[in-house]
């Protein structure tokens, strides 16, 4: 159980956000379970019009005259589950479980990205003898989806001088800057035509290990979209004698994780042996080629009914090709932050619908000009053929400042925990605090959080003995804001 282990505090809020469904567009049960606690405890409990919560607890004894804090995390949970696992988001709990210095979930996420944040603070809401100054909790909804929650915040509702991000994913690292993203949302239309093909098979190649698009775009994890593409390419450049038609394309779940599984179905006529052998081969191939990186991929066909209809040839010819040259992931690294990458995009998503494929991209970029280049190069590609590209739900990256007193006295108290001084970072990813500075420009901000690897993924955990020290790390903070 995790609710033996230490601050018994979070965990126990840990447990009870898991047994809460709050998928992104379903955190509302969540929402209002913690506005009526808070309420039972006599704070101020209040939602804006976007559904965010805020909460307040007035400062302890001798902390009146301290700087106020905000705390911030996000309601919702990014619901990925491995195909084998009977998982339905919106209804069933995440069933959270220890293994060995780590806390995962039984074949989903976990949800520690944010949950384990949002504890933290419900948890010194909670209690009884932690020194505080007055204390605003901010719990945004969705942000996992297109940060809604933070772009709808209602103005003038926050008092607070700082506030405190909870959503870094590293123990030992301060956060003071992110990228800012936007939506791309990918047409092709599709012209159908009756199915005359002797054989129809599925193309499946799963097992790959997905991850986060921002956080981890740079580490070589191959998008299953783009793998599955590649071979479809191969197989029409290196067997044209192979003719084939498309009925079915998808893959991946989320858009702002790496697609770990990706499916096809083809019609053909002729020698089955000839797709068997092409796909062990590449198989062959992808297991050399990312031995490291993707110890657990399998690629395989499985006999399938004979669709009525198929894309007609040049339809399919057209879909392999612009998904093949559709570029993704880095694009640029940053010329002022060592070892981080400026700009990125990902194809998340991608389905087969009656009249075209969708597709959901992710762009990210650490500056505008950065994300306007990325959007470009998608226009011009989608202006060779006749698909269309659209852009939304921009919003902004956090522009980092170097020295301020909230992030002088965080690196000197985690300087003091850790033994070595902590490292001042800059993400590629989409914290919050960026469209919240936007709104609230006086505050200023710092970003921490425990060691959470695999965010986005099945393969999610958190580091317990990291939870430990971010507590360590948030409450100590707290206990010695100076005075206003």
């Amino acid at each position: 159980m995790i609710t033996t282990l230490q601050p018994t505090l979070l965990w126990k809020w840990f447990d009870k956000i898991c047994s809460i469904p709050h998928p992104s567009y379903h955190e509302n049960t969540l929402a209002e379970f913690i506005v009526d606690w808070a309420k039972g405890k006599g704070f101020y409990a209040e939602r804006d019009e976007a559904g965010n919560v805020l909460i307040r607890k007035p400062a302890t004894a001798g902390m009146e005259n301290a700087q106020p804090v905000a705390l911030q995390a996000h309601l919702d949970m990014v619901p990925q589950a491995n195909e084998d696992t009977q998982h339905n988001f919106e209804t069933d709990p995440i069933q959270p479980y220890i293994e060995g210095e780590w806390v995962t979930a039984k074949g989903t996420t976990l949800g520690a990205d944010n949950g384990i944040g949002m504890a933290s603070t419900l948890a010194i809401l909670d209690s009884d003898d932690l020194v505080h100054p007055d204390l605003e909790v901010l719990l945004t909804m969705t942000e996992e989806a297109g940060m809604e929650g933070a772009i709808g915040l209602r103005a003038n509702w926050l008092t607070s001088e700082v506030m405190i991000n909870t959503d870094t994913e590293e123990n030992g690292e301060i956060y003071i800057g992110c990228a800012g993203g936007e939506n791309g949302d990918l047409t092709i239309p599709v012209e159908w035509k009756t199915n005359h093909y002797e054989h129809t098979y599925k193309l499946v190649l799963k097992g790959l290990r997905g991850g986060h698009s921002g956080c981890d775009i740079h580490t070589g994890r191959a998008s299953a979209i783009k793998t599955l593409v590649r071979f479809l390419a191969n197989l029409q450049q290196k067997q044209p004698q192979f003719s084939f038609s498309l009925s079915d394309i998808r893959g991946g779940s989320v858009r702002n994780a790496i697609p770990r599984e990706a499916f096809a179905t083809i019609s053909f006529n002729g020698d089955v042996t000839v797709l068997t052998q092409a796909v062990a081969e590449f198989e062959s191939l992808l297991k050399t080629e990312l031995a490291l990186v993707e110890p657990n991929l399998t690629f395989f066909i499985e006999k399938g009914e004979n669709a009525v209809q198929v894309f007609s040839e040049s339809t399919t010819m057209k879909v392999i090709h612009l998904l093949n040259v559709l570029p993704n992931g880095v694009i640029r690294n940053s010329d002022v932050v060592e070892n981080v990458v400026e700009s990125s995009l990902s194809l998340g998503v991608l389905k087969t619908t009656e009249q075209s494929i969708k597709g959901t991209i992710l762009v990210r970029s650490l500056i505008d000009s950065g994300t306007d280049y990325i959007n470009s190069l998608l226009l011009s590609l989608t202006s060779l053929s006749d698909a269309t590209i659209t852009f939304s739900g921009r919003y902004p990256g956090w522009e980092p400042h170097a020295e301020t007193p909230i992030l002088s006295l965080t690196k000197d108290i985690y300087a003091e925990l850790l033994g070595y001084p902590p490292e001042i970072k800059v993400i590629h990813a989409g914290l919050e605090c960026g469209l919240l500075k936007k709104i609230y420009p006086a505050l200023d901000f710092i970003s921490i959080g425990p060691t959470i690897v695999n965010a986005h993924s099945p393969d999610e955990k958190v580091h317990i003995p990291a939870v430990q020290t971010y507590w360590q790390l948030l409450t100590k903070i707290l206990a010695s804001m100076p005075k206003k």
